[in-house]
């Protein structure tokens, strides 16, 4: 941390000023006497040696006063980084105090939606799995057929090793936070896939959102990451032909969806200079990817600061 450096060089420069006033005190107590340098003057057998003492005597004391004066700036300079890092150390306590917090409230959600899952019949599960199908395939036509979403062309080389990399964590677990290797959420499953890529990008949807280069859904390749919900709190790595494959929610596993399947917010490219591969091979998918839910966490489901 910069801080911390900042603050030993600043002690270090402190101790050595004051060893440097300490042999200034010991020096002027040594050599204190009552007699003026004027009298000195008048009384030495020599008069031009004690004026080049004189000279050295006033050079002497300009380095004393030098000595003295970084010394007074060190400490006050010691003083001043001392507080700044005492009050980073204080934000970094509290931040880490409200990720707790934010963990347990996702630990509680998630025991609630699990409790409430439980108490449903074979047949309310079988009907409500139905539903979610039926309003996903409406919402994926209505895409398709407004034209919004292109034809797609191919990844650049670091976009097809992100893309393999997610096809290779399918069937995995949704986890909060996690990224790998044995589970991860949204934004873990498309930051540590195009890491893995040599490509490193934010580590949370809201981050990815905001920081990376967006491009139209028309212009949609193997890579780009889909960002859903007006919070940007849910994120997809984009396969091809109108798929994307995701870490949807508590509960779920990766898994491969429609695009629509979640209200699209916009699409990102965490590298918008790479050029398009001349031949692509799509990697398999095994059976049943598709099975299970597809609805990711929406604005009020996630933590409004989540480490997603």
């Amino acid at each position: 941390m910069r801080l911390d450096r900042a603050l030993a060089r600043t002690r270090t420069s402190l101790r050595d000023s004051r060893g440097a006033a300490g042999r200034l005190a010991r020096q002027q107590y040594q050599s204190v006497t009552g007699i003026s340098p004027y009298v000195r003057l008048l009384l030495a057998r020599d008069p031009q040696h004690a004026l080049d003492q004189g000279h050295v005597i006033g050079r002497l004391a300009r380095e004393r006063a030098e000595t003295v004066g970084r010394l007074t700036g060190d400490e006050k300079e010691a003083g001043a980084l001392a507080r700044r890092a005492r009050e980073a150390l204080a934000r970094q306590l509290a931040l880490t105090e409200r990720r707790k917090e934010q963990r347990d409230e996702v630990g509680e959600r998630l025991r609630s939606v699990e409790a409430l899952l439980a108490s449903l019949t074979p047949g309310q599960l079988a009907a409500l799995a139905e539903l979610e199908r039926a309003n996903v395939a409406e919402a994926q036509d209505a895409l398709v057929t407004s034209g919004a979403l292109g034809a797609g062309g191919a990844p650049s080389a670091a976009g097809e090793r992100a893309v393999r990399y997610a096809v290779e964590q399918l069937g995995k677990p949704y986890e909060w936070g996690a990224e790998g290797p044995a589970a991860y959420d949204c934004s873990g499953l498309t930051s540590e896939a195009w890491g893995a890529a040599g490509t490193p990008i934010p580590r949370t949807s809201q981050e990815q959102w905001a920081r990376l280069e967006r491009v139209p859904l028309t212009e949609l390749r193997p890579g780009d990451l889909v960002v859903y919900f007006p919070e940007a709190t849910h994120v997809a790595l984009y396969l091809g032909d109108g798929m994307v494959v995701q870490a949807p929610r508590p509960g779920a596993r990766i898994k491969v969806s429609p695009v629509a399947a979640n209200p699209v917010l916009g699409a990102v490219r965490p590298d918008p200079d790479g050029e398009p591969l001349r031949r692509y091979v799509p990697p398999e998918l095994p059976e049943g990817v598709t099975e299970g839910s597809d609805e990711g966490y929406d604005a009020g489901q996630a933590p409004e600061t989540s480490a997603r």
